[in-house]
């Protein structure tokens, strides 16, 4: 309400010219004049509301308020919001809100109110309440989980009851709760991703998440996720629907293996199968669809006998008149009218309680090129009698092109003898050539009439599968190969053995011309030999390029010791029970040139195939050593007894003259044995017990401390335990990342923690990365801590530093 700046009030003709209800008001409330509008909307007349007869429209309650505001001699500014009680023109008696907003003094104190109705605005906000209630009854009502969430600091705003039940709250509490509230971290850490997209990108993701239920069974969630953006385009919220599909899934599952079991069946020869009923087809492969150039649905119904050559209908026909069960050449004419030499290889079978005819229509056209063109010694390999490099070019084109227009893959095979060389400079050529001629004829006794095979040159050869074998199917052959291949065989007059690489590329996929797909199995063939020989390999683009850089890498890798490229980092060790420092680990790191720090998982596995790690393995030792020399010599708060951890190798621990080196650097460094500690696998200790006891009791005598690394993730005894030395048990780190939720993981470690204090063994957690599994371990008793919690892994000058900040010093 406010004051106009006037000395007179309107004529009353203007007043009734207004739209809003308007009344001429003394102090005392009585109304000197009201407008057309106000009768209008009230349903009193001008004479009726004269004097306090306009306090009729007005509700009992509201009517103290306003009457105080008029008492008051000064302008005032307020806004009375009143429960109008009035009968309209348009129908009976009804309550209207109305706003008092438009009051001013006039000259003799009198009043001038304007009223505007609010009842559409109440209504609306009625009808806004009404629907959110329908909302909510629809989305606690319909089959999936729906919430929204705020995108600045992953708050829920909404979520219906089946949400909320379902992590364990009611759609009232969990407004407001974080996502790892809800959810929990596990969970959160995996959605992220997908939350990152919809919220960056602004665009809806759909996933599916398969869980373990209580009782073991898979079930499968699909979430679909919205981006809820503002008209400035910023992403203020997410919208959370999840669907329990599980059902969809084992259906799909059922339908799948079905599906997989009849086209095993169907495929098992990967040559054409038709099904026929009384001559008439009911059912075709691709091959065969493929074979005579009809789809499917051009050849159900028709006659079997409509497709073969006419000369051979009188054979044919007698086979299927007699039910013959049998296999036998014949020819069948494609839809372009092409001669096609086939074998037919017939069944009887019964399906859904019928008889029914099987015909494997397997294509013998390429059997029969090669068997017309044999004498041209040319094409052929003259010591094995296989084709030579020039006749497989010919042949994979043209397969090549087949595959193509029927878009089945073709797997190629390249075969490579392992160290055939050795065969040739220690028996002689004699003995090669008739190692060659066997290997050559057992290659092709594994292999179909369809297949290709060719001596490529030297100890090489190439198989060519056709007929769209699945990848499972090349690879049983290849193993097959591989087993026949390196089966014992006399040449020279005496036993000897060979093995195979062989690398597998297929097409399309990995070439799209014969020299492509050569050259990607030939890569492939190498990565077997890298991978130590006598295996096989299919190509991949990604193993290609790794191994490329895992060439280079062997490469830099000889040098780097030399270049003094390694470097050690410390990770400290404390007592879980006031945190003090009682130990360090020793963890090599690799200052690679160009790639900038490698951790060991980048590098350990190609040091143990280059036998590199007895030297590098010497040098972690030496280098810890020689820092907890350091250590001891500083004389600073919390430096002494600090003992260093060293993880051993398999091959560092087996080699000769092992606990005579570990002497040695303790001797030149000027190390007690107790700042030295040496942490072993399960398996170190599972490989001949007595020679292991006589080793681990040498370095006891040395006063080196010992300890069981990754404990309860190997095989080891616990009667062979208690027989050794063994001062200290490390609980793996995937015992411990899921504390203390997971019950089996809290299960494990406290059995671990008990059964070492009763060996009277001290315990270490390592892997400690949050203040929950530090305090869990700290209650059940876990002598040292060891991870991120605590301090990740430090340079030696920040680890001395951490040191001294730990001491108070």
């Amino acid at each position: 309400m406010s004051a106009l700046p006037t000395s007179h009030p309107p004529a009353p003709s203007l007043w009734d010219a207004l739209p809003s209800s308007v009344l001429l008001l003394s102090r005392d409330g009585r109304a000197l004049h009201v407008n057309t509008a106000f009768c209008a909307f009230t349903g009193l007349t001008a004479a009726a509301a004269q004097g306090r007869g306009w306090l009729a429209a007005v509700a009992p309650a509201a009517q103290p308020g306003l009457l105080a505001a008029l008492q008051k001699a000064e302008d005032f500014s307020m806004q009375l919001q009143l429960q109008w009680q009035c009968v309209p023109a348009d129908g009976g008696p009804r309550e209207a809100w109305v706003d008092c907003a438009g009051c001013w003094r006039a000259e003799h104190g009198d009043h001038v109110c304007v009223l505007h109705d609010m009842s559409p605005a109440r209504r609306a906000e009625q009808a806004a309440r009404a629907q959110a209630e329908q909302l909510r009854l629809l989305a606690d009502n319909v089959p999936a989980l729906i919430a929204y969430y705020a995108a600045g600091d992953n708050t829920c705003l909404f979520a219906n009851k089946q949400y909320a039940q379902t992590f364990g709250w009611d759609e009232l509490s969990i407004v407001g709760r974080s996502v790892t509230d809800i959810i929990g971290e596990a969970a959160e850490q995996q959605i992220q991703p997908h939350v990152d997209t919809v919220l960056q990108q602004q665009r809806p993701v759909v996933y599916e998440r398969q869980l373990q239920r209580p009782d073991g069974s898979a079930q499968w969630l699909e979430v679909h996720l919205v981006p809820h953006v503002d008209a400035e385009g910023r992403s203020i919220a997410c919208f959370v629907l999840i669907s329990d599909i599980t059902r969809h899934r084992l259906a799909e599952q059922a339908v799948r293996e079905s599906e997989e079991r009849f086209s095993k069946f169907v495929q098992a020869s990967c040559e054409g199968i038709v099904f026929h009923k009384d001559g008439f087809i009911t059912d075709a492969n691709a091959p065969a669809c493929a074979l005579v150039g009809f789809e499917l649905s051009e050849l159900l119904g028709r006659r079997a006998l409509d497709f073969v050559a006419p000369d051979q209908l009188a054979k044919v026909a007698a086979v299927m008149a007699a039910s013959e069960e049998t296999a036998y050449e014949s020819a069948i004419i494609d839809k372009a009218g092409r001669r096609i030499a086939v074998e037919f290889i017939v069944r009887s079978m019964h399906c859904g309680g019928e008889p029914m005819r099987m015909t494997i229509v397997r294509d013998i056209r390429d059997r029969q090129a090669a068997q017309a063109r044999i004498h041209h010694l040319a094409h052929h390999d003259e010591l094995t009698g296989l084709p030579n490099r020039l006749a497989f070019m010919e042949q994979i084109e043209p397969l090549m092109a087949q595959a193509k227009s029927s878009a089945e893959p073709l797997a190629l095979l390249f075969i490579d003898l392992d160290h055939f060389k050795r065969v040739n400079d220690s028996l002689g050529h004699l003995a090669g050539d008739a190692l060659l001629q066997t290997v050559g004829q057992r290659i092709v006794a594994l292999l179909r009439a369809s297949d290709r095979v060719a001596r490529f040159g030297g100890d090489e050869f190439m198989v060519l599968l056709s007929g769209g074998s699945p990848r499972e199917v090349v690879a049983e052959v290849a193993l097959k190969l591989l087993a026949a291949i390196e089966a014992p065989l006399h040449a020279g007059g005496r036993p000897i053995t060979v093995t195979p690489s062989i690398g597998i590329a297929i097409y399309p996929g990995d070439g799209d011309t014969p020299a492509q797909l050569i050259k990607n199995a030939d890569a492939a063939m190498y990565l077997a030999k890298a991978r130590g020989r006598a295996n096989v390999q299919f190509f991949d683009h990604a193993l290609a390029r790794s191994a490329y850089a895992s060439l280079v890498m062997e490469g830099q890798l000889a040098q780097a010791l030399e270049r003094g490229e390694f470097v050690l980092h410390f990770q400290p060790q404390v007592r879980a029970s006031d945190g003090v420092l009682v130990g360090a680990e020793a963890l090599v790191r690799w200052q690679h040139p160009e790639r900038g720090l490698l951790l060991p998982d980048e590098f350990i596995a190609l040091a143990e195939q280059q036998r590199l790690m007895l030297p590098l393995g010497l040098w972690v030792l030496r280098e810890a050593a020689r820092a907890a020399r350091r250590w001891q010599d500083t004389g600073a708060p919390g430096a002494a007894e600090v003992p260093v951890a060293v993880n051993l190798s398999m091959l560092q621990f087996q080699a000769v003259g092992f606990v005579e080196g570990i002497e040695e650097v303790l001797r030149e460094v000027g190390l007690p044995g107790r700042l030295l500690e040496l942490e072993l696998t399960e398996r170190m200790l599972m490989d001949d017990l007595p020679e292991v006891r006589r080793k681990l009791n040498q370095l006891k005598a040395l006063g080196v401390l010992l300890a069981v690394d990754d404990f309860g993730t190997g095989y080891s005894s616990l009667g062979h335990l208690k027989e050794l030395p063994i001062d200290k048990m490390k609980i793996d780190r995937s015992f411990v990342t899921d504390l203390p939720q997971r019950r089996d993981s809290a299960a494990i470690a406290r059995a671990i923690i008990q059964m070492a204090r009763g060996l009277d063994i001290t315990v270490i957690a390592e892997g400690v990365e949050t203040e929950a599994q530090r305090a869990f371990l700290s209650r059940e008793c876990c002598d040292e801590l060891q991870g991120e919690a605590i301090s990740p892994p430090l340079s030696a000058a920040a680890f001395e530093a951490w040191r001294a900040r730990a001491a108070g010093g």
